[in-house]
């Protein structure tokens, strides 16, 4: 009987069996089980977004920039990027407009260690080559080649910004592009 009376003081006069207080414990055992399911969840989300090289740019991008073309003549433009990393591969886009030019690239890339290398097209033009560089993390230095034709890329990516840099040797100069998601 001192027993029950000691446990009944620790509890504030009440039985910890009673219905209330079990409904009590009940609830807040499943907002905890839930939180740390939901909390689980985003972990092995992100860590499977991470897992791939490419994966700060993954989605759809779009914004402005500037086309240089071999007369020196420059050209505001519109642009769109969609990047669609799998581990360490990705398939991307970029298609940008202006009223009198227009460019539509496509590639496919692979990364190991922090070399990357695949192919791309220019739809418009109907050309493709190799692409190959370096990087991680969003930053990448990249060259496209083919025949009579090389291009430096830079793509600089923070958080839900990117700047994509241009630079040829053919009747397109290099083009200033800013994105955002």
């Amino acid at each position: 009987m001192e027993h029950l009376q000691a446990y009944r003081a620790v509890g504030g006069g009440k039985h910890r069996a009673s219905k209330k207080f079990g409904t009590s414990v009940v609830s807040r055992r499943l907002l905890i089980a839930a939180a740390v399911l939901f909390a689980v969840g985003i972990t092995s989300s992100e860590s499977k977004a991470q897992s791939s090289p490419f994966a700060p740019l993954a989605g759809n991008w779009s914004g402005a920039g500037t086309v240089t073309l071999d007369d020196g003549s420059t050209e505001r433009i519109r642009c769109r990027a969609r990047y669609a990393p799998i581990g360490p591969t990705m398939e991307m886009s970029l298609t940008c407009a202006s009223d009198a030019y227009k460019f539509n690239l496509g590639a496919n890339v692979r990364a190991e260690g922090g070399a990357i290398a695949g192919s791309w097209s220019e739809a418009s033009r109907n050309i493709s080559g190799s692409l190959q560089g370096r990087g991680a993390g969003g930053n990448y230095e990249l060259v496209a080649s083919t025949a009579g034709f090389n291009a430096n890329i830079s793509l600089k990516t923070s958080g839900n910004k990117q700047n994509v840099t241009m630079r040829a040797d053919s009747q397109f100069r290099g083009a200033n592009i800013s994105l955002s998601r």
